[in-house]
């Protein structure tokens, strides 16, 4: 019997043995698993994560200033600045300035030279689309503007206002001598020829509706817009158009602006590069 049983002894400990074995090759096997589990998903991670290292070295140790943003307002050059020259009641005409004129229409109205052939153009394109547009004013003198002003006095002042209040109402009608843009050269007075009325119906007429749709294409704006009277100073007139050029007529289109607000943009833009400009940059040592 105690032969026997020390057999049967020996092959449960082999057993036992052998699933021990068993036990730790499998806790072997999970531990790879999961190791090798566990060794992808960091490597999956750190592909994901943005690599600041290079972007950061060279931020740190970079020499090189940053260059000022490029400027998103139009800006004419310095021999074009008659263009975009601004004239209104703070920023006159001097004494006596006559632009260089030249014949625009059969009826002997005067136009910048420099401006006309874009004038003419204008006028071309919209009788090539069936329209009858014409001139009722362009250039006019320093007395021919002095004459016009007195005339709007005059009519104010039969309306029951003093002197005083005429000549203040007359500056938003017919601008001051000085301050007219009629003076430069690069306005024009436009009207549809089956309605020759300057007032606010004009605006009904096919030809403005062409011509506030296209005339920045030929570098005019409408110089006095709707809703702009409390920054031009003057009523809303949908006749008056006014050479600028074709960069700065397009920006003002596209942006809804009248030149005043362009002028101000522009004065705004180059105060920030000229700041950014003399700034100290600082930087990082590596």
């Amino acid at each position: 019997m105690e032969t026997r049983k020390s057999r049967l002894e020996l092959q449960i400990e082999e057993k036992k043995e052998k699933q021990k074995k068993l036990f730790v090759i499998a806790g072997v096997l999970i531990g790879l698993i999961i190791c090798a589990a566990a060794f992808g998903y960091m490597a999956t991670q750190q592909n994901e994560k943005p690599d600041n290292t290079v972007s950061q070295q060279t931020g740190a140790n970079s020499t090189e200033p940053e260059l000022p943003p490029e400027p998103l307002i139009p800006e004419v050059a310095e021999e074009n600045l008659w263009m975009t020259r601004l004239v209104n009641s703070t920023s006159l005409l001097e004494d006596g300035y006559v632009p260089e004129l030249v014949v625009v229409n059969s009826a002997g109205y005067r136009f910048d030279a420099r401006a006309a052939e874009d004038l003419n153009a204008m006028m071309q394109a919209a009788r090539d689309a069936g329209l009858s547009p014409m001139i009722c004013s362009a250039y006019r003198s320093w007395e021919r503007q002095n004459t016009l002003f007195d005339k709007q006095v005059v009519k104010q002042q039969n309306t029951g206002l003093p002197y005083e209040e005429a000549y203040e109402k007359a500056k938003t009608v017919v601008t001051f001598p000085g301050t007219s843009e009629h003076q430069t050269g690069l306005a024009a007075d436009i009207v549809a020829s089956s309605h020759q009325v300057l007032d606010d119906s004009q605006e009904q007429t096919a030809e403005q509706q062409w011509l506030m749709e296209h005339c920045w294409e030929y570098g005019f704006i409408l110089r006095y817009p709707k809703d702009k009277s409390e920054i031009t100073g003057i009523i809303y007139e949908p006749w008056h158009y006014r050479y600028v050029g074709h960069e700065v007529a397009q920006y003002i289109h596209e942006n809804g602006l009248c030149l005043e607000e362009y002028h101000q943009q522009l004065a705004e833009q180059k105060a920030r590069l000229a700041t950014e400009s003399t700034e100290p940059r600082q930087y990082e040592q590596g």
